[in-house]
C-alpha cells in the first residue's frame, strides 16, 4: 500500500529484495565474473549479452533481443501497468587492452541483479520495472540510440550505479564529442623525391600542434585530447595517409558547440599548410552533461548507507575529475540518477589495470551486490512513494538545460 506522505518503501518489501540477493550470490557473481572475464568492446558485447539474457529468460521474464535496432542490446518489463516504470540500465562493454578497467561488468551485474530481485516479487509491486541492455557507452552512446529507438517510451526515470574507488551521489560528467580525422596526400621516397610528396602526417602533426597551442586559450573545465593512429607505413616513404581520433569535451552542450567549431579549424588548417585533402567524421552521438536528480540521488545514497556504506560529499572531489556517459543524454530526458560505488581503494582510478583487478576481485563483488540492493530499494521507493514521484519530477522539470 502506498504511504503519499513517506518517500521510502515498507522496509519489509525491501528486506525481500536484499535476502534474495543474498540468497542469489553465486548466481550474480557468476554473471560478473563471466563478463570480467571475457572484455568485449562497444557493439560486439554478444557474449555478456547472452548471459545477461539467459539469467533473465531463466528467472521467467520475456527479454526482448535484439533491441532499439543493437545486436547486443535487450529488453524486457515486467510489474503493474498502471503505475510508473523505473529503467534499470545495464552496461557491458570493455576498453581496448585493459578489459574491464571501467568496471562494467560490476554495472551490468547490479542492474540485473536488482531486476532479477524485483521479478522476484513482480506481481506485488505497484509499478513496472524494465531492465535494459544498453551496449557502446565506452563508444557509440547505446543508450542515445536505444532512446531514439524508442525504447525508453513509457519510462517515468532511470537508474543505473558506476564503480569507482569511492562512494558518490553523482558521477561528475559532463559533454563529450570526438572527431575521427584522416589525411591524405601523395606518396613519395622521402629521400630521392620528397618534393614529389604530399605529406599526410605533416599535415596530421600540424595540426595536433595546433589542437594543443588551443588548450593555452580554452575555459579551464574543458579538455581536448587525442591519438594518432596511423601516421604512416615506413620512414622512406612521404606518408601519404594519417589519421587520429580526438575527443572534445566542454561542462554544457552550448559551449561544446563552440569548441567543436573552434577544433575543426585546427584540422583545417593542417589541411592547408601542408595540401593534403581532410576528411573528418564528427560523432553521430554526442555525450551530454549529467543531470543527476537530486531525490533520486539521495533515496539511493540512503539506501547504500543502510548497508554501511559511507559516501564523501561532492565538494570533496577535485576540480574537473569529471568523464562523460551516454547517461548524461538520458538524463536530460528522464529523471536519472548515476552513482558511484566503491569497488577499488580510493588511490585506484578507473580506466586502469589496477581498476580492472578489483573489478573481478573481491571489492568489486561487494560493489555489484550492494549496487544491486541499492538500486532495488531505491526501485522501491520511488514505485511505492507518490511523494517521492512528485519531487523527483518537479526538480527534473526545474532542472536547468545549458
Amino acid at each position: 500500500m502506498k504511504n503519499p506522505q513517506s518517500t521510502t518503501a515498507p522496509d519489509a518489501i525491501k528486506k525481500q529484495v536484499c535476502d534474495w540477493i543474498d540468497s542469489q550470490r553465486d548466481l550474480l557473481l557468476g554473471l560478473s565474473h563471466g563478463i570480467h572475464a571475457n572484455p568485449e568492446l562497444a557493439f560486439k558485447e554478444t557474449g555478456a549479452c547472452k548471459l545477461l539474457v539467459d539469467a533473465l529468460s531463466d528467472a521467467g521474464l520475456d527479454v526482448t533481443t535484439p533491441a532499439g535496432g543493437l545486436d547486443t542490446a535487450f529488453s524486457t518489463t515486467f510489474g503493474a501497468k498502471s503505475g510508473p516504470c523505473v529503467a534499470l540500465l545495464a552496461e557491458y562493454d570493455a576498453l581496448p587492452d585493459i578489459g574491464h578497467a571501467c568496471g562494467h561488468n560490476l554495472i551490468a551485474t547490479a542492474s540485473v541483479g536488482a531486476g532479477l530481485a524485483l521479478a522476484s516479487l513482480a506481481d506485488e509491486l505497484p509499478g513496472q520495472v524494465r531492465v535494459m541492455g544498453t551496449p557502446a557507452e565506452e563508444a557509440g552512446g547505446g543508450k542515445e540510440i536505444m532512446m531514439r529507438a524508442g525504447c525508453f517510451e513509457g519510462v517515468s526515470c532511470a537508474l543505473m550505479v558506476h564503480p569507482a574507488g569511492f562512494n558518490i551521489g553523482a558521477m561528475p560528467c559532463i559533454c563529450k564529442t570526438d572527431i575521427i580525422v584522416t589525411y591524405r596526400g601523395r606518396a613519395s621516397h622521402a629521400s630521392a623525391a620528397p618534393e614529389r610528396g604530399i605529406n599526410a602526417l605533416d599535415a596530421l602533426v600540424n595540426a595536433y600542434q595546433s589542437v594543443a597551442a588551443l588548450r593555452q586559450h580554452i575555459r579551464g573545465d574543458e579538455r581536448i585530447h587525442g591519438i594518432i593512429t596511423d601516421g604512416g607505413q615506413a620512414a622512406n616513404i612521404v606518408p601519404e595517409v594519417a589519421s587520429g581520433v580526438f575527443f572534445v569535451r566542454s561542462p554544457y552542450r552550448k559551449g561544446l558547440e563552440r569548441l567543436r567549431k573552434r577544433v575543426q579549424a585546427c584540422f583545417e588548417a593542417g589541411a592547408q599548410a601542408t595540401g593534403a585533402e581532410l576528411e573528418f567524421a564528427w560523432s553521430e552521438v554526442d555525450y551530454l552533461d549529467l543531470r543527476s536528480n537530486q531525490p533520486l540521488e539521495e533515496a539511493f545514497q540512503a539506501n547504500a548507507e543502510s548497508l554501511g556504506r559511507d559516501f564523501i560529499p561532492p565538494e570533496s572531489m577535485a576540480p574537473m575529475m569529471a568523464g562523460s556517459t551516454d547517461m548524461g543524454n538520458v538524463s536530460h530526458e528522464f529523471p536519472s540518477i548515476h552513482p558511484m560505488i566503491a569497488a577499488a581503494p580510493m588511490n585506484v582510478s578507473i580506466h586502469n589495470r589496477a581498476f580492472a583487478d578489483y573489478a573481478g576481485g573481491e571489492m568489486g563483488d561487494l560493489a555489484a551486490l550492494d549496487g544491486a540492493k541499492s538500486l532495488a530499494m531505491t526501485t522501491l521507493d520511488y514505485l511505492y512513494s507518490d511523494a517521492l514521484q512528485g519531487r523527483t519530477q518537479n526538480v527534473f522539470e526545474h532542472s536547468e538545460s545549458r
